[in-house]
């Protein structure tokens, strides 16, 4: 342990913390892959791509993160008391799915940055005679075997991630900003302004999504941009009604009737203290969202409505594998198993926040 705690600063802290064994793996795997890919580096650092650039970023961020929770940064202070997102913070740990959940996050984040140094071949290369190419089972030059065109799975499952991850965080983020607007100011306006935005909240919830999503769709060219804000603008009723709900309740409390009583403006009143104390259900809506907008997504890839290709994503995959499902199952399994885990994990994260949040959960925590 002396030596390895002389290779890698800050070891000894590191093993110290409950999950310091996944930082300094973390550390260690940001190295190993900088070894392997050391001619990749050195090419972005000659002139790179952008997204070479993105990968570089993130293992110099993995490793400097890695780093400071060993404790070569600076020392929590342990003398101020804990505040509420403490609290809720010391709950979401006590909480192992939930913990679960955020490292395989985590872990599907840091790898979608790291596609390009981590995927084997160009997602979009066929093979040179696709005869003998096409539908190879997995073996060491392909690990996930060959599509009908002798392309390389593992590069596309992992490019697939990308553009998964991305549309369902983006479309989340137009979602909730979205429903957080038109609910909070239903919520605290009240009177006509609810009413009209209410009414057309459950108007729009009468179409089934899937639906709606392919009616707009049909009537213009699928993109990546077009696909994250088709599933942003389609997505913010819920949270709406949930950002309404926790205004309607906020509003009536002492301190939202002192601001009043000071002459403070209705818009401060709203962004500097109702928002941010109906923050906690928005954060928990949002996790969860992010999970069901992959599987809307890859629903529509799956109908050949969502992102054209040659763009590889999860949906389209599965669907590409369909027709070969029993002579290369392997086509369909590795996508299918890429929604399946990412899903389970916001999932999981989101249940886990749900209860940390929970003010009852953290009054018990703070007697």
């Amino acid at each position: 342990m002396r030596l390895v705690d002389a290779i890698l600063p800050g070891f000894r802290t590191i093993r110290e913390r409950p999950a310091g064994w996944l930082a300094a793996g973390a550390w260690l795997a940001m190295w190993g892959l900088v070894a392997i890919r050391f001619d990749r580096v050195t090419g972005t650092l000659v002139g790179g791509a952008w997204d070479d650039w993105v990968a570089l970023a993130a293992i110099l961020a993995t490793l400097w993160l890695a780093q400071v929770y060993g404790g070569v940064g600076r020392p929590p202070s342990e003398s101020r008391p804990p505040g509420q997102w403490a609290l809720a913070w010391d709950a979401f740990r006590r909480h192992r799915p939930a913990m679960l959940g955020l490292t395989l996050v985590g872990a599907l984040a840091l790898i979608a940055l790291l596609t390009p140094y981590l995927a084997p071949h160009d997602p979009a290369a066929q093979a040179l005679d696709i005869v003998a190419g096409r539908f190879r089972p997995p073996t060491w030059e392909h690990p996930m075997g060959t599509d009908e065109f002798g392309r390389d799975v593992l590069s596309r499952v992992l490019y697939g991630g990308r553009v998964s991850l991305a549309i369902g965080t983006l479309a989340i983020l137009i979602a909730v900003s979205l429903g957080s607007l038109v609910g909070s100011l239903a919520g605290y306006v009240r009177g006509w302004v609810d009413a009209v935005a209410m009414r057309t909240v459950d108007l729009l919830l009468s179409f089934p999504r899937l639906v709606l999503l392919i009616t707009i769709v049909a009537f213009v060219t699928p993109s990546v941009f077009l696909i994250t804000v088709v599933l942003g603008l389609t997505g913010w009723m819920a949270t709406s009604r949930l950002v309404r709900g926790e205004v309607l309740s906020l509003r009536e409390r002492e301190f939202v009737q002192a601001a009043r009583a000071l002459g403070l403006s209705r818009s401060r009143i709203l962004l500097r203290h109702v928002l941010p104390n109906a923050a906690g259900p928005i954060i928990v809506a949002a996790t969860l969202g992010i999970g069901n907008t992959i599987l809307v997504e890859a629903s529509l890839s799956f109908l050949g409505m969502g992102v054209p290709p040659p763009a590889p994503t999860w949906g389209g995959m599965v669907a590409d594998g369909k027709e070969a499902l029993l002579t290369a199952p392997w086509i369909t399994l590795f996508p299918g198993l890429a929604i399946v885990l990412t899903v389970m994990s916001f999932n999981l994260v989101g249940d886990g926040l749900r209860d940390a949040l929970d003010p009852r959960a953290l009054d018990r925590g703070g007697r």
